[in-house]
């Protein structure tokens, strides 16, 4: 059957939660122009959708989205899907990877919450928004996607909103999982799911009002960046060359830090060894530096989980439990 039929089968009412980016802008220097409801009539199949709504949030691009408008936003999104509606958030890319963490770790429920965008204004040739938003309509309404959770729907794929990357910063492609694969792809309105995330823990901040630094290994770097962001901010995210390694410097600077420390790596396929190398700053001596482990999370999920463990009030040992499942074990 043609896409329109497939929309027409949808088990939920869908609501589209509109709130800038890529996919709202237009003109030659693209801006934010469409409210949710042009969005909805950019794609003319999506009348096929027996109850879909919009409202318009904010109008603004992703990278001038305040903490606190995220954190609203993620709110009002897990409101809406706790009543039974699926939940699509149009978003811009810059962010959503974080957007999506937010929500996630904020929102345990039965309908789905999905995020999605555009790579490309509105105006543009090729424009990909109206496609995009096509196919995470589907999602938000699909009897498959019953307790799916928060995932991101981009170029025909679908990905868990705890390990989806931005991975091409121009192209229609534009999230991949580099850890994980992809959940599963939609076809004209049709979604196919071949595995199902792991449900991330729960942890709803009061706000998100602590300050909490990344902190990136370079070559011939040395501790100078980690202690001063130990020293001022509230928490660090430490990015640690290949499997878990550190420079002398930096190593020494982690031993002293006195802030909660979550540690990934530079890979997009990112893993920690445990214990195969033996000099000073590998794996072995960061698993054992009192820090938290998260290499299967990019630098920016890694600050948003420390943001919300912060901002609920957990101690180190509780981050180190509640992250615990984004490493291996």
């Amino acid at each position: 059957m043609p896409a329109d039929d497939a929309l027409r089968a949808l088990v939920r009412p869908v609501i589209v939660l509109g709130t800038g980016g890529t996919i709202s802008m237009q003109g030659p220097r693209a801006r934010p122009a469409l409210d949710a409801e042009h969005l909805i009539e950019s794609a003319p199949v999506l009348a096929a959708v027996p109850s879909l709504s919009a409202e318009t949030v904010m109008a603004l691009p992703s990278s001038h989205m305040s903490l606190g408008e995220a954190l609203a936003l993620s709110r009002q999104a897990a409101a809406l899907a706790g009543e039974g509606n699926g939940v699509v958030i149009a978003t811009g890319t810059d962010t959503l990877e974080e957007l999506a963490a937010l929500c996630a770790l904020g929102y345990r429920g039965e309908a789905p919450i999905v995020l999605t965008g555009a790579n490309r204004p509105a105006s543009a040739s090729g424009a990909d928004g109206p496609a995009n938003l096509v196919d995470a309509v589907a999602v938000a309404g699909s009897p498959r996607a019953r307790g799916l959770g928060v995932c991101v729907c981009f170029g025909g794929e679908l990905h868990a909103a705890m390990t989806v990357r931005k991975v091409d910063s121009t192209g229609p492609a534009a999230f991949g999982s580099p850890v994980a694969g992809p959940l599963g792809r939609v076809v004209e309105g049709r979604l196919w799911l071949h595995a199902t995330p792991l449900p991330p823990p729960t942890i709803v901040p009061m706000g998100l009002d602590h300050a909490v630094e990344i902190v990136i290994a370079t070559l011939g770097g040395d501790g100078a960046p980690l202690q001063r962001a130990a020293r001022d901010a509230d928490g660090v995210v430490l990015v640690a060359f290949g499997a878990g390694h550190l420079s002398t410097g930096l190593w020494r600077a982690l031993c002293a830090a006195e802030v909660p420390v979550l540690i990934t790596t530079r890979a997009d396929r990112s893993s920690m060894l445990f214990d195969t190398y033996g000099f000073e700053g590998a794996e072995a001596d960061l698993r054992s530096s009192g820090a938290v482990c998260v290499p299967f999370l990019s630098a920016p999920a890694a600050r948003m989980a420390l943001l919300c463990c912060l901002g609920a009030g957990l101690d180190r040992q509780a981050i180190a439990d509640a992250l615990s499942g984004f490493d291996a074990r």
